[in-house]
């Protein structure tokens, strides 16, 4: 699928929504980000993603990125450091695949609702929100993504 059509089929204030309310529930940080048509690896190009996103930068290395590259039909999630080590490898995969089992049966705003709503819950677990007031560090809006350097 092209990633033309794939947002046309994408209900975007939908998992922008998705996103705000699970950010309310924990001091982590998420990104959806739409991948073009690029080079190498869905996972290098998630990583890439990741830099160019500032998903590093969190004050609690707690950021999650949701990468979907529809024209080879993955989607890749990466966690920052913070969040990865409370939740490992099989968390990042169990959450890709039923999300992944969404986008492929075509229903791709709610698959990527489902992967946000069960990021954030992980995130809230671990990261509840700051007592004093949790800042925003980074957008909620999806990120249409660009080829890579």
């Amino acid at each position: 699928m092209t990633r033309r059509g794939f947002l046309r089929r994408l209900d975007v204030p939908a998992i922008e929504a998705a996103v705000r309310g699970a950010e309310q529930r924990t001091s982590g940080e998420i990104r959806v980000s739409i991948a073009g048509v690029f080079w190498g690896t869905s996972r290098r190009m998630a990583e890439r993603a990741f830099q160019r996103l500032g998903m590093h930068a969190t004050r609690r290395r707690n950021g999650v990125l949701i990468l979907v590259a529809p024209s080879r039909r993955t989607l890749s999630i990466l966690g920052d450091e913070g969040i990865h080590a409370h939740v490992g490898d099989s968390f990042w995969a169990s959450v890709s695949d039923a999300a992944s089992a969404r986008l492929r049966a075509g229903d791709f705003t709610a698959g990527l609702v489902e992967a946000v709503e069960a990021v954030g819950a992980a995130l809230a677990r671990h990261f509840p929100p700051e007592p004093t007031g949790d800042v925003d560090e980074l957008p909620d809006t999806v990120d249409l993504g660009r080829r890579p350097d």
